[in-house]
């Protein structure tokens, strides 16, 4: 069993950056695939990123490619998302999650993941 705990959301004006964290315990994430995901409010959950904990192959959405990026600390057994240029269609609750079938690549399902956070918010002002 793994327990995911999210980390560092909060108020930013459009333009700043947040980092979040996404610390494991229970195991390491070893061969895992981690995700996050958004909620927005009246939305539908949505991928943003996920990166593969053994050898780092990361996949992005379109809407965040080139202003967010996802990395990892193995020592730490901590994954992060750094998101630069926030914009207010940022704005949501993100998600940390974890998928432990081993693939060639990271899913953007959120059914392909069996371990989830409880979301910290993230809030973009104009």
């Amino acid at each position: 069993q793994v327990q995911l705990v999210e980390s560092g959301g909060g108020l930013v004006q459009a333009g700043g950056s947040l980092r979040l964290s996404c610390q494991a315990s229970g195991r390491t994430f070893g061969t895992y695939i981690i995700g996050w995901f958004r909620q927005a409010p009246g939305k539908e959950r949505e991928f943003v990123a996920a990166i593969k904990w053994s050898g780092g192959y990361t996949v992005y959405a379109d809407s965040v490619k080139g202003r967010f990026t996802i990395s990892r600390d193995n020592a730490k057994n901590t994954m992060y998302l750094q998101m630069n240029s926030l914009k207010p269609e940022d704005t949501a609750v993100y998600y940390c999650a974890a998928d432990r079938t081993q693939k060639v690549v990271p899913e953007t399902r959120q059914g392909a993941y069996d371990y989830w956070g409880q979301g910290t918010q993230v809030t973009v002002s104009s």
